[in-house]
């Protein structure tokens, strides 16, 4: 049920995780499908087949939750087939649990992506909550401990893809996400972001009265993490340590010198922190803050091209070039290749969507819910200019 290319480690990793104990029998048995085949993906990119290093000559591929275009998100399955896929990076979101646990997970509430409202156990567990200046009500993640977020399983968000692996692959911790990079047989980064630190730290306590970004820093330590980018430690061990909240990215400064990239969403959103809108803190005047404490930015795609009315790209913005000029990379997200969320200029063809980000807007990493696809698109495209 494995390929050839993961370590013994990682395959146990997998089978521990994804068919270890389960609230459904029926669930346990169910078998997943297997990884694509050896060799390896980064087969005809210029790098070998061994043990290498991390490739830093093209622009980076983010598997995006892992792959979770094939997966349920952030679970051992996800990141094991971005890995077998030819991922760069895989990325997480951190959240916490009620015991301070950190557990790789997007939403702070469990319903759209997990079987919770199915345990009628935890029925009186949902409630409302402020998240990010918004009302939300749900089962929110910071009410339950790590022991009883395992007895739940995961799905699939949208309801357009696969459905066959619901119900299999339980919540993974953060330390858990980590070791499947470890125990890879090549170099792979990993992308976490600091998810809601604001929520977080008003509703978790731990008892060394430390907050969640300390902990955050403090596990990326424990597993050897650290390392200014490009240096060889961050060669040996690559990390984006990633936040919407920038005063979270400059709390962490202090604590390690890792990469850290600030994401951007939506012009009109305002940040947990700072109450500022997007729009004010991408500034050239607010990246020449902030470039003293990051690498980069990650924006959200729209906020770099802007869609029009009927579903076409408007002019670009001036951001990738604000950021360029400031020495700042440039990570977009997300890449998600279905029709649904292809722009009519790209003739539903996600190769000229990658082609037209890569090529012409000129950025220096995608994150994407299918890392295959972008694999094979750089594959190709190194081939063609190889033959020029």
């Amino acid at each position: 049920m494995v390929s050839l290319g993961m370590t013994v480690a990682a395959a146990a990793l997998l089978l521990a995780l994804v068919l270890g104990s389960t609230s459904n029998g029926a669930a346990a048995a169910r078998p997943m499908a297997a990884p694509g085949p050896a060799p390896g993906p980064w087969a005809g990119l210029g790098m070998e087949a061994e043990k290498q290093l991390l490739q830093t000559s093209r622009p980076y591929n983010i598997a995006h939750r892992g792959s979770n275009g094939e997966f349920p998100e952030e679970t051992a399955a996800a990141y094991l087939r971005a890995v077998d896929e030819g991922a760069d990076f895989i990325e997480a979101d951190v959240a916490a649990t009620k015991d301070g646990h950190l557990v790789c997970f997007h939403d702070m509430t469990l319903d759209d992506t997990t079987d919770v409202a199915a345990h009628p156990e935890f029925a009186g567990r949902r409630r409302t909550l402020e998240v990010q200046w918004a009302n939300v009500t749900g089962f929110f993640i910071t009410d339950f401990t790590l022991a009883e977020l395992k007895t739940l399983r995961t799905k699939q968000r949208w309801e357009f893809r696969d459905k066959s692996h619901d119900g299999v692959s339980p919540i993974i911790t953060f330390d858990e996400f980590i070791s499947i990079a470890l125990n890879a047989k090549r170099v792979v980064g990993i992308y976490p972001e600091m998810k809601s630190p604001v929520f977080i730290n008003q509703h978790v306590k731990w008892a060394d009265g430390k907050k969640y970004e300390d902990k955050f820093i403090g596990t990326l330590k424990k597993h050897g993490y650290g390392g200014k980018y490009m240096s060889p430690a961050w060669k040996a061990k690559p990390l984006f340590i990633q936040s919407f909240a920038p005063t979270s990215l400059i709390y962490a400064a202090e604590l390690t010198d890792s990469p850290k990239v600030f994401l951007i969403d939506d012009v009109t959103v305002r940040t947990e922190d700072t109450n500022q809108s997007y729009d004010e803190i991408t500034s050239g005047q607010y990246l020449d803050y902030m470039k003293e404490y990051v690498v980069g930015i990650g924006p959200w795609k729209d906020t770099v091209v802007p869609p029009t009315k009927d579903n076409r790209l408007a002019a670009p913005t001036d951001l990738v070039a604000v950021a360029h000029a400031r020495g700042l990379q440039v990570h977009p997200y997300t890449y998600r290749n279905e029709n649904k969320f292809l722009r009519f200029n790209f003739r539903q063809d996600p190769y000229a969507e990658y082609d037209y980000w890569l090529n012409v807007i000129g950025v220096d990493g995608l994150f994407t819910d299918f890392p295959a696809s972008l694999r094979r698109f750089q594959q190709w495209t190194a081939k063609n200019r190889s033959r020029v």
